[in-house]
């Protein structure tokens, strides 16, 4: 079986970058994964979409219409426009804050967002609508969004990783001195996606099993129980003590960078 992502967003978002640590951490976990980019003319403002795809059943790196299990948009319209690949049973993870288009900015047409957000709540049953600067509020800006967007798929049960690939992924992957926040942000998005209710967890409907784990040096299967290459869902939960005694210092670092 397969598993596949698309990410939509525009340039500037970090839309790639989420898609690079998604992959890397399938690669880790002993996956087989294929990733691939389309990105729009203007580098910033333009439509990006990065495809990952995960699992033997996946031949090539573009995601087929209709095959999506999950796309995390980064912006209402880009949801919008990709739902054509989403499969009937997939999830939508979308950004409800817009960014206006150049055309927008010069022939004002009143574009907010809202009218493409009320679009995928009557045609996307399983939905997730976050704000990226609620989101990222504490963590000071909106560039961390890709990062927290990780954690709440993570949180709602919608990747077959643990929180610990992620964050080792974050670890290997981030410029150092960047690392502990964005570890930070993924465990806010993660404690926000385990509160979401009706969603379902991985793997969705059609996939009864999750995805096989690759054999370890040893002969073992890696992430799987004795004598099976399945690993089971990741079940949403509420954060750790260390977890949240780590989100605590971030909340009470930013607060008092405020007051300064």
């Amino acid at each position: 079986m397969s598993y596949n992502i698309l990410l939509c967003g525009v340039g500037g978002q970090g839309t790639v970058l989420a898609s690079k640590l998604l992959a890397a951490t399938a690669g880790g976990a002993g996956l087989t994964v294929h990733s691939a980019e389309t990105i729009g003319m203007a580098q910033r403002g333009g439509p990006v979409t990065s495809h990952v795809r995960i699992g033997e059943d996946a031949y090539s790196p573009m995601i087929p219409k209709g095959s999506a299990d999950l796309i995390i948009a980064f912006e209402p319209a880009e949801a919008v426009r990709s739902l054509d690949y989403l499969k009937s049973n997939g999830a939508v993870i979308v950004n409800e804050v817009c960014i206006k288009p150049v055309t927008e900015s010069l022939q004002p047409g009143g574009y907010d967002g809202s009218e493409m957000i009320a679009y995928l709540k009557k045609s996307v049953s399983r939905l997730i609508v976050v704000n990226a600067d609620t989101l990222c509020e504490e963590f000071g800006s909106v560039r961390f969004f890709n990062i927290a967007v990780l954690g709440v798929a993570a949180g709602a049960g919608l990747l077959d990783f643990s929180r610990e690939e992620i964050l080792s992924t974050i670890e290997k992957t981030v410029k150092k001195d960047f690392v502990e926040i964005n570890k930070k942000a993924f465990l806010h998005g993660c404690e926000v996606g385990a509160e979401q209710k009706g969603v379902g967890e991985f793997p969705t409907e059609s996939a009864k099993t999750a995805l096989p784990r690759a054999e370890n040096g040893d002969g073992e299967k890696t992430g799987a129980e004795e004598g099976t290459a399945k690993k089971k869902p990741v079940p949403a939960r509420r954060m750790t003590e260390e977890e949240a005694n780590l989100l605590l210092a971030v909340r009470k670092e930013v607060a008092e960078k405020k007051k300064k």
